[in-house]
Formats: C-alpha cells, structure tokens, sequence
C-alpha cells in the first residue's frame, strides 16, 4: 500500500497545493521521495516525509524549534545525515517535527526545525523509524527544482 502518493506532471513535479513527498514500501524499509524548488526545500519536505512515517504531522504543534547541522561529502550523503541528525534529535530528546527551515551550503547544512514534545495522549505514533539505509540515497536536479530519495529503516 502506498500512502502519500501522488501524480506527477510528465516534469516528475508534484501537483501544486499537494505534499511535497510520497511514501515508498520496501519489505522492512520504507521509501521518501522529496521534491522542492530548491535542494534545502527538497531536504525539508525529505524531512516532512520521514515524521509522517511516524506520526500524523497534523497532530504536531510548532511549539518550540531545534538547530541542526549536518555535513557530508556529497550531496547524498549530506541528505542521509540530515536525517540521522533529526533522528537523534527524536530518540533523546523525544521530539518530533513538522516544519524545517532548511539552508545548503555546498555539503554542509544549517536548519531550524520546529515542533514539540511526544505527547502520548495527543500523537499518535505509528511507523517507528530506526535509521537511514545507506544504499539507494539519491539527490538530483530536474527541471526546475530537485529531487531527492531516502530509503528509512522501519
């Protein structure tokens, strides 16, 4: 079953006023498929995706926001230490997010995420995320903005 899923104009953009990710099942894993106008608008939405895994985005409230940096030696690479950096972020401090002011320099990475504590009696968690499966990571320009891919262990 794929949630999340949306048309794409012949460009591979999605439709306009629909998220800006779609969730892709793989056995024990699931896949992200990012779109934005820019890379840090993909990464953000990448970021969207991997928290509607685990918990209904419209029950989490901006309440308080996080900086974070990530690095790599490539894009892809930049992409999956974003991920594991917010993933870190969730396991210690018990937060999730929903929104993500994202901005790439190169392959370094400065954003601000916002959102609030788990609350058990509000969020309802679903898909726990364990981490970030290095292969099939992809970043790459298309016509008119970027498209990135993150594979998420479940």
């Amino acid at each position: 079953m794929m949630m999340g899923a949306m048309k794409e104009d012949p460009h591979g953009r999605p439709p306009s006023g629909r998220r800006r990710f779609e969730i892709l099942e793989h056995t024990a894993d699931a896949g992200i498929v990012a779109y934005g106008a820019t890379m840090a608008d993909a990464f953000a939405a990448a970021a969207e995706g991997m928290y509607a895994l685990m918990v209904d985005l419209d029950g989490v409230r901006e309440r308080l926001s996080r900086d974070v940096a990530a690095a790599g030696v490539d894009e892809r690479q930049l992409l999956e230490h974003w991920l594991l950096e917010l993933l870190f972020l969730t396991e210690t401090e018990r937060l999730l997010f929903r929104r993500f002011d994202v901005r790439i320099d190169g392959t370094s990475l400065r954003a601000r995420a916002f959102g609030e504590t788990i609350d058990q009696e509000r969020h309802l968690l679903g898909g726990d995320v364990k981490g970030i499966t290095r292969h099939l990571t992809l970043v790459e320009r298309e016509d008119g903005g970027y498209r990135v891919r993150a594979l998420v262990d479940m």
